[in-house]
């Protein structure tokens, strides 16, 4: 469960160790993991780690291992970062800034699933099954507002990948979906004003409100038991289409 300290992450991972699984939150060290982690009980770790990085990501599914077969991943770790084509001065926007999102969001995403991957695929398989990978993307994917280019580009080539993905590993019996999600009440949205996440929340059409993690957490935990989702991205919205700015 990578960027299980909190959000979406965590309220997967409650879900999860609710279900009788043993779940290992990745997150990064300044991050309440370990706490997190002590909170679900014997069955949880923490394990610090950086997506991007390899020997790290490495080092959590081996902490998996120690616990149980490794069955499945949730991947939720990123974050957004606002970015214009050019600024109020008309200059250019930063490269480094944008690159900086790319690695952490897309080339992250793919870290934690060829790695994950790799471990599945040692699994003697169970009902004709070794593994399913679950990524995040957003509905940043389609309509990414004003402000969040390398945060949509990314988002966007998940969405990409997630079939390829799955039609790569359907030999080996691995499952790969992936789950956009609309406005949700995580910590970030927590920061602001109660009147700015009442107007997000209203912004859709049906329920008008903000997303709650445990409607995210039921979607992963579905995903996880039903074998006939693969290959798909699964927006959980509220139909919200999201306007330029």
């Amino acid at each position: 469960m990578t960027g299980g300290a909190s959000g979406l992450g965590f309220a997967t991972a409650q879900k999860l160790i609710a279900q009788g699984a043993h779940v290992v939150i990745a997150d990064l060290p300044s991050s309440a993991g370990d706490e997190q982690a002590k909170s679900l009980g014997d069955r949880a770790r923490f394990v610090p780690a950086d997506v991007t990085e390899t020997e790290q990501m490495k080092a959590v599914f081996n902490a998996a291992e120690e616990m149980a077969d490794l069955r499945a991943c949730v991947h939720c770790a990123g974050r957004g970062g606002a970015l214009r084509i050019l600024d109020h001065e008309g200059n250019a926007g930063s490269l480094d800034h944008y690159e900086g999102l790319i690695r952490l969001n897309l080339v992250g995403s793919f870290n934690v699933l060829r790695l994950a991957a790799e471990r599945f695929n040692r699994n003697e398989p169970i009902a004709d099954e070794r593994g399913v990978f679950i990524l995040t993307a957003s509905v940043a994917a389609w309509e990414g507002q004003i402000g969040q280019i390398p945060y949509a580009s990314a988002k966007a080539g998940i969405v990409g990948m997630t079939i390829v993905a799955a039609r790569d590993l359907a030999k080996r019996l691995i499952r790969v979906c992936t789950i956009a999600p609309g406005i949700f009440d995580t910590p970030i949205l927590a920061r602001l004003p109660q009147e700015v996440r009442d107007s997000l929340g209203a912004s859709a059409p049906h329920p008008a409100r903000l997303g709650q993690p445990p409607e995210f957490a039921a979607l992963a935990a579905h995903i996880i038991e039903n074998q006939m989702l693969n290959g798909e991205t699964i927006r959980l919205d509220g139909a919200i289409r999201m306007q330029p700015r």
